[in-house]
C-alpha cells in the first residue's frame, strides 16, 4: 500500500483507480491468453485474419528456378483427357531430362493403378477366341507385349532420370493400404531415443511398385488445411509406422540439390542452457540436415514438422510468381530449352475439371501443385516465416508495455488526444510486427496487442461517455439551482475543471434584502405574500443568473449571490455591479405593478463587496450548500444592513470599487461596521461611466467637496454647500443625515484626531 501511494499520488489513485484496475485486468487477460491458459475463438480468428494479411500483403517476383509443367486445357485439348497413358508420360519425363536437362522433376500426381489403356488384354481376348486355332498369332502377341506395357515404359523413363512420384497418406478408417512407399527419409532409430513431434499417418495410397521401385524418391502431397479450409502450413515429414517420410517439395528440392541423406539435428545441452538429461527430455529439434556441398544445409521447422508457407503471390499461370509451361508444348518439344534448363519442375494441374485447386490467404482457387513451389523457393532461398520460440515473450512484453502505458495515460487524456495515442500505440504495434515479419522473418501473433489496445481505448471512451455523463448530469443537479443553464452547460463541457471541494478565490457578494418586510408580510393574505414574494425573488433571480452570477440562497426575503465561482470571471466585480443596478430598476418595475394592485411598495437594499472568500460544499451531514464564507463576505452583508441609514439602494466597499471601475460612484462615508476594527470606504455605484449625465457628475461632485470639508470640520462651509444640494435633491436622505451631524458636530466638535469614521454598533 505504501509502494502503491509512493509511485501514484493519492489524488490520482482516487480519480482513476478504477480505470486503472480495468486496465490491469484486460492485461491480465491478454497475458493468459498469450500463455494459453485461456482461448477466444474470436481472438484467435482475428489472429489468422492479421497473419493473412501479411501475406496478402507481399509481392514476391517471379522465381525462374522452379517451373511448374501445366496439364492445362491446352494440353488435353491436344493429347487427350485425363489421366494420359503411361507412354505419354514416358516421354514427358525423357523429354523434360534429356531435352530440357533439368534437375529434378515431382509429379503432383499419384500412379496407384495400372495403365490398360494400351489395349493389350482385349487383344489376348481375341487371340484367345477369335484365333486360339492360329498358334502364330499367340506367338507374335507375346512378341510385342512389352510394346504395351506403358507401365514398363514409364517405369524405365523414371529409373534413368531425377524424378520423385507423389502419394497420398490418410487416417481413415474405410481406407486400404494400396500400391508401395518409398524409402523413409530415416526411421526411428536415427533419432536416438529422442522423439520428434510428427504428424503420424496410418494408411496410405502409394504408387505401383514397379513405379516406385524405379523412381529415385517419393513425397506425399497431402493438403494440410486450417480449421477454416485455408492452407497456411504444409509439413515437410510426417510419421508413418517407424519412419518418417518426406513431402513432395521436400524430396523434390532434396534431389536437385544432390543432397542424398535427411538427417535430424536437436539442439544442444549447451544451446538450451540446461543439462544432458533435462536437454534429451526437452527434445526440440533444431531442423533438418540435408548433406549438400559444399557444406550441409539445415533446414529449420516448427515442432510439427511443418513450414508455413510463405505465398509470394496471388498463384496461377496470371499470378506471375512462378512460370508455368503447357505439358503439351514440353511433348512437342515447342519451348526453347533454356525456359527449363536446370531448374526444378513440378508437374500438376490448374484444371477446374482436375480438383487441384486449393484455399491459400491469397486465393480461394490456388493451384495446389504452386504451393509445393512456395516451399521449394523457401529452401532454395534459405528464408523460412516461422513463429520463433520466444514469440511468447514479445506478446507479453507489448501486452504489459500497452497495458501499462495506456492504462495509465488513457483516462487522463481527451478524447482527441485519447485516440491520437491509441492510433500512435496500435501504429507502433503493427510496424514493428511487420519489420519482424518481412525483415527477420519472425510470425508474430499480433491480434491480443491490438485487441488490447482497442479494449483500453474503447473502455476509456465508454467510461468517459457513461461516467462523464454522468458527472456532467452531477453538475447540473449540483449548480443547476445555483447559476444560470448556460453556465451549466459550460461546465458540464469539462466537469473535471469543477468540484465542490472548498477553495479560497477572490470573488465579490451581493446581498439583498426588502425593507420592512415585517410590515408588508403583516398587510397581505398568505396568497397575497406568497405571489409578492415569488415575484420578487424570480426577477432579482434572473437578474443575478442572467449576468453569470451563482444565485446562493434565499434567507426569507433576503437573496444572497456571488460571482466568480464555479465558474472564473476575471470581471466578476463588474458585473456585480452591473446587476446590482438591474436589480435596482427591477425594483422600481415592481413597485409600480405593485402599488397598482394595492399592494405595499416594495424598497430594496444591496450590498456588495469584493475579496479573498472561502467557496464550496460546506454544511453538515445532514444538508450542505455550494456557498460562500469568510470576512469579506460579512463586509457584503453589513454593507447591505446599513444601506437604510444612508438612504440608497446600493452600497460597495473599496475592493469592488478598484475592481469595477468602469463606473461613477459616490463616496458615502468611511464607516467601522459591527464586528471589524479596521474602517473602509463605502460607495454607492450611480451607474456606468457612459450613461451618468452632466447634472448629475456635477451634484457628485459638489458632493464630494462637501464631504471634504465635513472631515476637514469645516462646519460653516459643509453646512451651506449641504443645504444647497439639498434644495437641489429635496429627496436625497443622504444630504439629510450629513446635515444633522454637521449641527451635532457643530455643538460636540469630535476634536483634533477625529479620522471621519463611522462606526455602527448593530448589524
Amino acid at each position: 500500500m505504501k509502494l502503491t501511494r509512493l509511485i501514484l499520488p493519492g489524488r490520482l489513485s482516487r480519480k482513476y483507480g478504477a480505470q486503472w484496475a480495468v486496465a490491469a485486468g484486460l492485461t491480465l487477460l491478454a497475458c493468459l491468453y498469450i500463455k494459453e491458459e485461456i482461448g477466444s475463438r474470436i481472438v484467435d480468428r482475428l489472429e489468422v485474419f492479421a497473419y493473412d494479411s501479411r501475406i496478402r500483403a507481399q509481392h514476391g517476383e517471379l522465381d525462374p528456378r522452379v517451373v511448374i509443367v501445366d496439364i492445362d486445357e491446352k494440353s488435353i485439348g491436344e493429347v487427350g483427357r485425363w489421366p494420359w497413358s503411361r507412354d505419354v508420360l514416358a516421354d514427358l519425363v525423357g523429354k523434360l531430362d534429356d531435352k530440357y536437362h533439368v534437375s529434378s522433376v515431382g509429379f503432383d500426381v499419384t500412379f496407384p493403378e495400372p495403365d490398360n489403356s494400351a489395349g493389350f488384354a482385349t487383344l489376348q481376348t481375341i487371340a484367345q477366341r477369335e484365333f486360339g486355332d492360329i498358334p502364330r498369332f499367340a506367338q507374335r502377341l507375346d512378341k510385342i507385349r512389352p510394346q504395351f506395357d506403358f507401365d514398363a515404359r514409364f517405369a524405365q523413363a523414371l529409373a534413368e532420370r531425377p524424378a520423385v512420384l507423389g502419394y497420398f497418406f490418410s487416417n481413415e478408417e474405410r481406407d486400404v493400404n494400396k500400391g508401395m512407399l518409398p524409402r523413409p527419409a530415416f526411421t526411428t532409430a536415427a533419432l536416438g531415443g529422442q522423439d520428434l513431434d510428427a504428424q503420424e499417418y496410418r494408411k496410405y495410397t502409394g504408387n505401383l511398385p514397379l513405379l516406385q521401385q524405379s523412381a529415385r524418391a517419393g513425397g506425399f502431397i497431402n493438403p494440410w488445411p486450417d480449421d477454416d479450409g485455408i492452407i497456411r502450413r504444409l509439413p515437410l515429414l510426417v510419421r508413418h509406422g517407424d519412419g518418417y517420410y518426406e513431402s513432395l517439395a521436400f524430396s523434390t528440392v532434396r534431389m536437385a540439390l544432390g543432397a542424398s541423406r535427411v538427417k535430424p539435428v536437436f539442439y544442444t545441452a549447451e544451446e538450451l542452457h540446461l543439462d544432458a538429461a533435462s536437454a534429451r527430455a526437452y527434445g526440440a529439434l533444431k531442423g533438418l540436415e540435408l548433406n549438400t556441398k559444399p557444406r550441409p544445409m539445415m533446414i529449420p521447422l516448427d515442432r510439427d514438422l511443418s513450414m508455413l508457407v510463405n505465398y509470394r503471390g496471388t498463384g496461377g499461370p496470371a499470378g506471375g510468381q512462378y512460370r508455368y509451361v503447357s505439358a503439351v508444348d514440353v511433348l512437342k518439344e515447342r519451348l526453347p530449352v533454356d525456359v527449363l534448363a536446370d531448374n526444378i519442375v513440378l508437374v500438376g494441374t490448374t484444371s477446374a475439371g482436375l480438383k487441384d485447386l486449393r484455399v491459400s490467404p491469397t486465393n480461394v482457387d490456388y493451384p495446389g501443385v504452386e504451393m509445393h513451389a512456395n516451399i521449394i523457393s523457401s529452401i532454395l532461398d534459405g528464408v523460412y516465416k516461422q513463429q520463433p520460440d520466444f514469440h511468447y515473450a514479445v506478446q507479453l512484453a507489448y501486452a504489459v508495455g500497452l497495458g501499462l502505458a495506456l492504462g495509465l495515460l488513457l483516462p487522463a487524456l481527451a478524447p482527441l488526444a485519447s485516440i491520437a495515442v491509441s492510433l500512435a500505440a496500435g501504429g507502433a504495434v503493427i510496424a514493428s510486427n511487420l519489420y519482424m515479419f518481412e525483415t527477420l522473418d519472425y510470425v508474430i501473433p499480433v491480434a491480443p496487442a491490438l485487441l488490447l489496445v482497442a479494449a483500453l481505448f474503447l473502455f476509456n471512451l465508454a467510461w468517459g461517455y457513461l461516467f462523464e455523463f454522468r458527472k456532467s448530469r452531477a453538475m447540473v443537479s449540483l449548480f443547476g439551482e445555483y447559476v444560470a443553464p448556460e453556465l451549466v452547460a459550460e461546465m458540464a463541457e469539462s466537469p473535471a475543471s469543477y468540484s465542490m471541494e472548498g477553495e479560497t478565490r477572490e470573488l465579490t457578494v451581493l446581498f439583498c434584502d426588502v425593507r420592512g418586510f415585517t410590515t408588508i408580510s403583516e398587510g397581505l393574505d398568505a396568497n397575497a405574500l406568497r405571489e409578492y414574494i415569488n415575484l420578487y425573488l424570480t426577477a432579482m433571480s434572473e437578474d443575478i443568473r442572467g449576468n453569470r452570477g451563482t444565485l446562493d440562497k434565499y434567507i426569507g426575503d433576503a437573496v444572497m449571490a456571488f460571482w466568480g465561482a464555479p465558474v472564473r470571471l476575471p470581471d466578476h466585480a463588474s458585473r456585480a455591479v452591473a446587476t446590482a443596478l438591474k436589480m435596482l430598476e427591477s425594483a422600481a418595475r415592481l413597485d409600480a405593478d405593485f402599488r397598482a394592485r394595492g399592494w405595499p411598495a416594495l424598497n430594496i437594499g444591496i450590498g456588495l463587496n469584493t475579496g479573498e472568500m472561502r467557496v464550496g460544499d460546506m454544511g453538515s451531514r445532514i444538508r450542505r450548500a455550494y456557498t460562500v464564507m469568510g470576512d469579506a463576505v460579512n463586509l457584503g452583508s453589513r454593507l447591505e444592513g446599513i444601506t437604510k441609514e444612508y438612504g440608497v439602494g446600493l452600497l460597495v466597499g473599496e475592493a469592488t470599487r478598484l475592481a469595477a471601475p468602469g463606473f461613477v460612484y459616490r463616496e458615502l462615508d468611511r464607516v467601522r461596521v459591527k464586528g471589524k476594527n479596521e474602517p473602509v470606504p463605502i460607495y454607492e455605484p450611480v451607474g456606468r461611466s457612459g450613461d451618468v449625465n452632466e447634472t448629475m457628475q456635477a451634484e457628485i461632485g459638489r458632493w464630494h467637496e462637501a464631504l471634504a470639508m465635513v472631515r476637514a470640520q469645516q462646519w460653516d462651509a459643509a453646512e451651506g454647500l449641504l443645504q444647497e444640494l439639498l434644495r437641489q435633491a429635496p429627496e436625497r436622505r443622504l444630504y439629510q443625515l450629513y446635515l444633522g451631524r454637521v449641527r451635532r458636530y457643530r455643538e460636540q466638535p469630535p476634536g483634533e484626531g477625529w479620522d471621519g469614521v463611522t462606526t455602527f454598533d448593530t448589524k
